[in-house]
């Protein structure tokens, strides 16, 4: 039976299986059912979303980030520092660390726990677009931060309905056709800020996002509410610090911190990926779903 190494981590709540890929033991780029199986929660693993490390010639490492419906997206703020600290601990990078993402390249501190990334530039800074949604008028706020996110400022997070609202706000055409992230921001004061987002791909609100905690903080500041380094409370009751600097051209040197846990490590069978339908053909050595990636 093919049994295949990995750990279960996560960032603020924001939970991820990591395989370590560099000896080629699944193509990536076919990979799409065997991870909405693995990510399945209750009947396999069960995540947010799937990283694998792999070799590369410009950093210590090239990650390789997959949601929970199999779409591969460029950057996940909570996923980077997941992926920094298993790294270290495999020794694979040093405490200070470089790795590849198709949102370029990521630097990285890792002391312990606390892992403090160099956000890649934010960009296509949009503030005070009116959305119509339902036939009401919403006051949105955009900005790349390795991937897309909406922001809206809302008076009490616990009061909106995230997965309804961020969900049309997501699928809205002004942000086809990759679609959007969306974030609810409620201001505390000028240094902390409570936020709950709905993300793309797992399409339902996560207890945290680093990069929506960091859309927005520089939403945020870019509309004056708040100053470096602001303090964002997620969903899941952590704190994510994000640093920054502001000029008139826009934000420079953007840093997300904040803690992992290692959950466990051990070893996925075959059952864990494979559909009902191979139920019968369990038996058989070396058989995989077809088109599974499993090499």
């Amino acid at each position: 039976m093919r049994k295949i190494p990995f750990w279960k981590m996560n960032g603020s709540g924001n939970d991820f299986i990591l395989i370590d890929n560099r000896p080629s033991i699944l193509d990536a780029d076919h990979l799409g059912d065997f991870i909405r199986r693995v990510c399945a929660r209750k009947v396999s693993v069960g995540a947010d979303g799937l990283i694998l490390i792999e070799p590369s010639t410009r950093a210590h490492f090239r990650w390789r980030f997959f949601n929970s419906d199999g779409s591969e997206a460029e950057m996940c703020g909570n996923g980077g520092r997941c992926a920094a600290r298993f790294a270290v601990l495999k020794g694979i990078a040093p405490n200070r660390l470089t790795f590849e993402t198709l949102a370029g390249s990521i630097e990285a501190e890792v002391k312990g726990r606390r892992v403090k990334l160099l956000m890649v530039e934010p960009k296509d800074l949009i503030l005070d677009l009116p959305l119509s949604i339902d036939g009401e008028t919403h006051t949105i706020h955009s900005i790349h931060t390795g991937v897309p996110h909406a922001v809206v400022r809302v008076p009490q997070c616990a009061a909106v309905d995230v997965k309804a609202l961020g969900r049309k706000i997501r699928f809205h055409r002004q942000f086809e056709p990759q679609g959007t992230n969306a974030n609810f921001v409620q201001v505390i004061d000028r240094a902390n800020l409570k936020v709950r987002t709905y993300e793309r791909g797992v399409e339902d609100e996560t207890l945290a996002c680093g990069t929506g905690a960091v859309a927005s903080a520089l939403i945020a500041a870019a509309k004056g509410w708040v100053e470096s380094p602001v303090a964002v409370e997620t969903t899941g009751g952590e704190r994510l610090k994000i640093y920054f600097e502001k000029s008139l051209e826009g934000f420079h040197r953007v840093f997300l911190e904040g803690d992992t846990c290692v959950v466990y490590e051990g070893e996925m069978w075959e059952e864990a990926y494979q559909s009902p339908s191979m139920e019968d053909r369990s038996n058989c050595q070396n058989q995989n779903p077809e088109g599974s990636g499993i090499r």
